[in-house]
């Protein structure tokens, strides 16, 4: 009987205060842009998915991914909690876009539709965040994951709180 195959995931990032303080210097779409160009370091969450910034205009983010084994659930498939994850953050990329400074946001609700199931055989496939509206102190998103083919493999939609950047100081 032989050995069975080590798979192993290296999960690597810089210091994510640091990048926040950088980011929140910057309206919502420039940090965003700082973000895609390797202007400042990824957050974390970017790098343990790998997710790479596709996209981004004022209430729209692309996102784009491959898979691993190492997101699979128990069936055999990319765990809905990975796809939720991807949705959360091209949705909130799309708030963010929409920040000017001293302004950001946080998540108060996520809602998720599984489609299609994803599999390491699925490929690449694209998140798209829009915003569907941004007051003064809530924002509406929708996101929406495609394969390669086209067809929808998830949809969401979330609610985010807005307000001003906390004053650190003092």
């Amino acid at each position: 009987m032989s050995e069975p195959l080590v798979r192993e995931k290296v999960i690597r990032w810089d210091d994510p205060l640091a990048m926040t303080a950088e980011l929140r210097t910057m309206s919502g779409i420039d940090a965003l842009n700082a973000l895609m160009n390797g202007d400042v370091s990824k957050p974390p969450i970017l790098n343990h998915f790998d997710f790479e910034f596709r996209l981004i205009e004022m209430g729209k983010v692309q996102l784009a991914v491959t898979f691993s084994e190492s997101h699979y659930n128990l069936l055999g498939s990319v765990h809905g909690g990975a796809i939720a994850t991807l949705l959360d953050t091209v949705m909130g990329c799309a708030v963010q876009s929409v920040m000017p400074l001293g302004r950001t946001y946080t998540t108060l609700n996520i809602g998720v539709n599984y489609l299609r199931a994803i599999t390491v055989t699925t490929g690449e496939v694209i998140a798209e965040g829009t915003i569907i509206h941004a007051g003064r102190t809530t924002a509406l998103a929708q996101g929406r994951i495609l394969d390669a083919a086209g067809k929808i493999v998830a949809t969401g939609e979330t609610t985010c709180l807005l307000f001003d950047v906390p004053n650190k100081q003092g």
